[in-house]
């Protein structure tokens, strides 16, 4: 009998991991998530992997000390730092992680260029390069670190000249020839989408790993029986560590106005 009602843990180094939630909360209406953003640490991608690893330690024990059935890592850095070690600490309980949507990109678009959208630990870290290597002979990919930008987003700066000026440059190689597709390998970048293309004076499919992420969550949930009762009215609460959950609410609800 399906009738699990304690809430879903999931958290990210900030308020990237909230287009993880979208895709969470428009799959599974009737749970409850409890959402944590580390923006006072964000971003993750400048820190070493020890750093991260502690970090998203310190992030599961309080969720799974607020009783979270199951944990989700809105986070590709945080997934490739942790992922395993938090498997093996909650063996009791699902730990959901992420990763670049690079598979459904190259199989949508085979032998055409291809860019990953990243951070410097994702891209450099083995899960990725694994990952990688199953499909770079079917395709041209490319990888693009992107310091910076999730701090822009974090300051809400998306819309701002600065930010345009940011894309411009970072994107520079590509405008002349535009990849066929655009991977978002970081929780972040889908706040950016809009942007992106227009930096690249062209509309590429972009792929993110958010909607992959939460149906690997809902099939978690179904293989440990720990389903919400299907007349369960759903809730999302927000924390935040540096203790302000406005921007956290402001994304959240136009994500789901998107949907």
């Amino acid at each position: 009998m399906n009738n699990d009602t304690r809430p879903i843990g999931v958290f990210d180094s900030g308020v990237g991991g909230i287009s993880v939630l979208a895709e969470l909360v428009q799959l599974m209406p009737n749970e409850h998530f409890i959402y944590y953003g580390d923006s006072a640490n964000a971003p993750y991608g400048t820190k070493s992997l020890d750093e991260v690893k502690e970090l998203s330690f310190e992030i599961a024990d309080k969720l799974i000390a607020m009783d979270c059935k199951a944990l989700v890592i809105a986070c590709n850095t945080a997934t490739v730092a942790a992922v395993s070690s938090l498997r093996k600490k909650y063996s009791h309980l699902p730990v959901i992680g992420i990763e670049p949507a690079l598979k459904p990109a190259v199989l949508n678009h085979p032998n055409s260029d291809i860019l990953v959208m990243a951070t410097h630990v994702t891209l450099n870290q083995n899960k990725f390069l694994n990952l990688l290597s199953r499909f770079e002979d079917q395709a041209c990919i490319h990888t693009l670190e992107c310091p910076g930008l999730v701090e822009f987003i974090e300051r809400d700066k998306t819309d701002s000249p600065e930010f345009a000026v940011y894309l411009r440059v970072l994107l520079d190689d590509y405008r002349n020839t535009p990849p066929s597709a655009v991977v978002l390998g970081c929780t972040h970048y889908p706040f950016a989408k809009k942007q992106i293309s227009e930096a690249l004076y062209h509309i590429p499919a972009i792929y993110d790993g958010g909607n992959g992420t939460a149906r690997e969550t809902l099939n978690q949930l179904k293989k440990h029986n720990l389903i919400a009762p299907k007349d369960m009215k759903g809730s999302v609460e927000f924390i935040n560590s540096n203790g302000d959950i406005t921007l956290s609410q402001s994304l959240f609800n136009k994500m789901m106005e998107g949907k």
